[in-house]
């Protein structure tokens, strides 16, 4: 998941454009970093390249950084950084200490997260962590609750989350894990159903969980450990398997 912070106002009863971009990087086949204004309503331009074509990867956000990390077709461990600042192609600053597809990203405002994954045929319990203030290879700083792929990561301010997902069978467990120090995962919550395929938003005080083989939202609070509420839709009412989650945070 890759995590967006934007700012926006209202004054005098006109709307503020926001600022920043959006960025998509990696793909079936791709290295392209892609890049699109938040200001303006216009298709996305190429600003640079990854290190390694790649896809199933996760991705994480620092204030002035976006990183992409593992990935298919490897697996690899690679952790590329690009600059928010200028168009660029991206570097690789390090490797996470396992090389996996079909894993899931957090960020912390210090330090980005890779939890989860697949290396054939194993699925993994891994939570990697690398810091945002230097280029350094990611460590284990702990373990979900299970193994497993294809699930959702969520981020609070203090908390790392990851939700649903396919590990023996396929999971409904919503887990979490501390930003404060390093520490496995506790399973806090359960989605409604256990689903896979799926990805992740978070707001300043919610989770949600979007359905890859359907078409639920599901919401869980960050305030307390609870499972989770059926919300709404997604808008075509069929399934669709393996979106992207974006989160506009005010």
């Amino acid at each position: 998941m890759l995590k967006l912070n934007v700012l926006s106002g209202f004054g005098g009863g006109s709307a503020v454009r926001d600022s920043g971009s959006g960025y998509n990087s990696g793909g079936e086949s791709s290295d392209i970093i892609d890049k699109f204004p938040f200001s303006t309503d216009t298709n996305a331009t190429d600003v640079g390249d990854l290190t390694v074509s790649r896809y199933s990867v996760a991705g994480q956000s620092s204030s002035t950084h976006g990183y992409t990390s593992g990935g298919n077709v490897g697996p690899y461990d690679v952790i590329d950084k690009f600059t928010f600042t200028s168009d660029a192609n991206a570097t690789d600053v390090g490797d996470l200490t396992v090389a996996r597809t079909n894993l899931t990203g957090q960020s912390s405002s210090t330090y980005g997260y890779a939890s989860g994954g697949l290396v054939d045929p194993t699925k993994q319990n891994v939570i990697d962590k690398f810091t945002f203030a230097s280029d350094a290879n990611a460590a284990d700083v702990g373990d979900l609750t299970e193994t497993k792929r294809n699930l959702a990561g969520h981020s609070s301010s203090t908390y790392g989350y990851t939700s649903g997902g396919s590990t023996a069978g396929v999971s409904n467990v919503i887990e979490k894990f501390t930003f404060a120090s390093d520490a496995n995962a506790t399973d806090v919550g359960d989605l409604l159903s256990s689903i896979q395929s799926v990805t992740g938003q978070s707001s300043a005080n919610h989770g949600y969980t979007t359905h890859g083989g359907g078409d639920s939202i599901q919401k869980f609070t960050f305030a307390s450990d609870n499972n989770s509420t059926s919300v709404g839709s997604l808008s075509t009412g069929v399934s669709r398997s393996q979106c992207a989650g974006q989160s506009y945070v005010i």
